[in-house]
């Protein structure tokens, strides 16, 4: 009896499967009277046919035409290990390095043993320019982007999640290998479907801050692969990233702050410990938050609660103490971080610091950095876009006025200071912690969160200077 071949297409993001047979992980779709599938099932699909001997007619990729890629860059011991051990794990997985140790390097050096088109996803428009000219310098190609009003396809290609999202059902089936580099971003919700809907069979993950406070990050070793390398700024410093000291500054509310302090949080204490309320985790968290919408206490509390934040956030003793911070380092290129808006713009007017904020346009944005760099602004006032994603070696002291729990904003805010450059000394990073409030627990719990992160390192031992760390003020925050 002869058996008709089985056909293998790409469609919107997903692999067509037509013939006598049903394949693992597909379902069948009356549509098109085929057999429909996850694109980032292909090399599945693949191997089960050849497993089982079945003869297959495979049309899915159209890769896009690649010249030899060869990197001219030398990799140090630890990004040589990284990249090892990416290909023993079958060229699938995540490396977890600091800001600052060479994410990108890794990155090429992937390019490079892949040797096909390979698209890089990036959550950002700064960084897009970034790795496409760092890739351009690299292997003297052009390199296409997607985001920002373009739209150009070339062998090595960078794009935004939000562009790689929308142009996934088309685009697909065209890479051999996908970087996602802070691919932590990758976990959410929408963004998991630019991994599923391609059929790269490579895939590589560069993050200095692998695990989300949501824990959506257990959906990365689907998606891209597992960690296949870790190392973490203390693993480096010294040798490859700045030496870095860690400081603690605890301020005092004033009488009036104090007492609206108490006032409001003792409201959402209350309704938490009379209704027997769980907040350990940020899901508990989201779920109270949730309830609020229904229960008008609830939303009384949290309106509270958030009110207390705000006194503990913004107090007149955090603007002295930061006051007296610039004053006393005259010869330190700063970067001040915090919670939201509304303090970036009090801090900008204060000490007249330029900000940058999401508001922020690209060219202003560009023009800040620029004139920061070159040592005509000497500090800078930002909340949350320059967590990740900027290189700046120029800074050497990062100030924390306001900010979450989340281990990953730490690190973040720690890696924009430890990229080396001659003559840059210990960079230090100091928060500044309204005391006998929440925000002591809040610091707390972002240190030590940063701390349980590390696994143990799976690279060799590197000799490295131990960072300081001190505390300094007051004991017994909060």
């Amino acid at each position: 009896m002869t058996h008709h071949p089985i056909t293998l297409t790409f469609d919107k993001g997903t692999v067509l499967i037509r013939g006598e047979v049903r394949v693992p992980g597909a379902a069948w779709d009356e549509r098109v009277k085929a057999y429909r599938a996850q694109a980032m099932t292909y090399p599945d699909i693949l191997n089960y046919l050849n497993r089982s001997s079945l003869y297959s007619r495979d049309e899915v990729q159209d890769l896009v035409p690649c010249p030899p890629l060869i990197s001219r860059t030398r990799l140090r011991g630890y990004q040589r290990e990284a990249v090892e051990a990416w290909s023993r794990a079958g060229r699938k997985g995540v490396v977890v390095l600091p800001t600052g140790a060479g994410k990108t390097i890794v990155g090429m050096k992937a390019i490079e043993s892949v040797n096909g088109p390979t698209l890089i996803v990036v959550p950002t428009l700064d960084l897009m320019d970034q790795w496409k000219h760092r890739l351009e310098d690299e292997f003297r190609v052009d390199v296409g982007t997607i985001g920002g009003g373009e739209s150009i396809v070339k062998a090595l290609t960078v794009s935004t999640y939000d562009s790689a999202y929308l142009k996934a059902s088309e685009l697909g089936n065209r890479f051999s290998l996908l970087i996602f580099d802070e691919v932590h971003h990758l976990a959410a919700q929408g963004y998991r479907q630019i991994a599923e809907m391609f059929t790269a069979t490579c895939r590589l993950g560069l993050t200095a801050t692998f695990e989300r406070e949501d824990m959506q990050h257990e959906e990365l070793p689907r998606l891209v692969g597992g960690v296949v390398f870790r190392l973490g700024p203390e693993d480096l410093a010294g040798n490859y990233l700045s030496n870095y000291s860690l400081e603690r500054i605890n301020v005092q509310l004033s009488e009036e702050e104090k007492m609206e302090y108490e006032s409001n949080y003792s409201i959402f204490r209350n309704y938490v410990t009379s209704r027997r309320v769980r907040l350990v985790t940020p899901l508990d968290f989201q779920r109270f938050i949730m309830r609020s919408a229904f229960d008008r206490e609830a939303r009384r509390a949290l309106l509270a609660r958030n009110r207390a934040i705000s006194t503990a956030f913004n107090s007149q003793s955090k603007i002295e103490a930061l006051g007296e911070i610039i004053r006393s380092h005259p010869d330190e290129r700063i970067i001040i971080f915090t919670q939201h808006n509304e303090l970036v713009y009090r801090i900008s007017r204060r000490f007249l610091i330029p900000f940058i904020t999401h508001t922020s346009n690209p060219e202003e944005r560009k023009e800040i950095l620029s004139r920061f760099r070159d040592g005509r602004f000497r500090a800078v006032v930002t909340s949350k876009v320059l967590d990740e994603g900027i290189d700046v070696p120029e800074a050497s002291l990062g100030v924390i006025v306001s900010g979450t729990g989340s281990s990953r904003e730490f690190i973040q805010r720690l890696g924009r200071l430890l990229r080396k450059r001659e003559g840059k000394g210990v960079a230090k990073l100091i928060e500044i912690i309204s005391q006998n409030t929440s925000e002591g627990r809040t610091s707390y719990r972002r240190k030590k969160a940063a701390q349980e992160d590390r696994k143990p390192s799976n690279a060799r031992s590197y000799t490295r200077d131990t960072p300081e760390v001190s505390d300094t003020g007051l004991s017994g925050t909060g």
